[in-house]
């Protein structure tokens, strides 16, 4: 479909009522979070978020590090996927639930003791960058093609995702040169901490059964979070002292393909995707886009 036709389409779907949600499917956004590469950029987003000691501290002082990771990672596919591909109203509840349990939760600073609300916004404002970078490299890097000009575009996009939890605009980066700014800003306040090591650890070995390992989930439960480590910037690599992992041989931007092909090969009920993007699939398709 061409630009025009979609903002007919676009004009079409507004005037039948039809939500598209905060940014629609001629979005850079739709095509980056539909990838089948998004649960690899959601593991890695979390190696990375964990060098913030503020943002780690948040996260390690109001839950359980010790939990098998799947409650986490569901948890924040589901609010991406509903932000993505939901309704605007859906959007902005799910935006209002995040903003009312970060003004609930608390954490002290592991350098300073200061106390925090988890609405900090430099806390979130790394969560919020370091999410939408590592969704995008993550699928370019496992061989979705964008151009210059559609990477800026995701970015710019982005910052409407980020308002929802109360970001100033004029904070977020919002192209590729300044997402690569704010990293080198931010590097000096980057470091390991335990909390940060020992979720780390968790997310590459959590406990599994018996069963569960019999059955392989532990060979491929490392070959996707080592994929996802390996595609960390070299510098986040080194702060956590692993500059590789064991069986590393293969470069982790080819796993990352082989996984990707892998999922694009699967009987199409399973390629559907989570409900809700299926569910704007179809509002899209009402609205006449292809």
């Amino acid at each position: 479909m061409t630009a025009s036709s979609q903002g007919r389409a676009r004009v079409a779907a507004q005037g039948n009522g039809v939500d598209l949600g905060l940014f629609g499917p001629g979005s850079v956004s739709w095509r980056v979070m539909a990838d089948p590469a998004f649960a690899i950029g959601g593991l890695r987003a979390l190696f990375l978020q964990a060098l913030y000691p503020r943002a780690m501290a948040g996260v390690a002082q109001n839950s359980d590090l010790s939990a098998p990771p799947w409650g986490r990672l569901l948890r924040t596919a589901r609010y991406v996927h509903t932000v993505t591909f939901g309704t605007g109203e859906q959007a902005q509840r799910a935006g209002a639930r995040v903003r009312a349990i970060h003004r609930a939760l608390w954490a002290a600073d592991p350098d300073s003791g200061e106390r925090f609300r988890l609405d900090d916004v430099q806390a979130l404002l790394w969560v919020h960058v370091v999410e939408a970078e590592s969704f995008l490299s993550t699928a370019r890097r496992a061989g979705l093609r964008l151009s210059a000009a559609e990477v800026d575009r995701y970015y710019r996009e982005q910052v409407r995702a980020a308002q929802l939890v109360e970001i100033d605009p004029q904070l977020v980066p919002a192209t590729a040169a300044q997402v690569a700014d704010y990293y080198a800003r931010m590097r000096p306040q980057l470091r390991l901490s335990d909390q940060a090591a020992h979720a780390a650890r968790f997310l590459l070995w959590p406990p599994m059964s018996t069963k569960a390992q019999l059955y392989g989930a532990r060979a491929g439960w490392l070959a996707v979070t080592g994929t996802a480590f390996g595609l960390l910037p070299g510098w986040a690599r080194r702060l956590y002292r692993l500059p590789g992992l064991p069986g590393g041989d293969v470069p982790p931007a080819v796993t990352a393909r082989l996984l990707r092909t892998a999922a694009m090969t699967l009987p199409t009920p399973l390629r559907r995707g989570s409900p809700i993007l299926q569910e704007a699939r179809a509002r899209a398709a009402a609205a006449g886009y292809a």
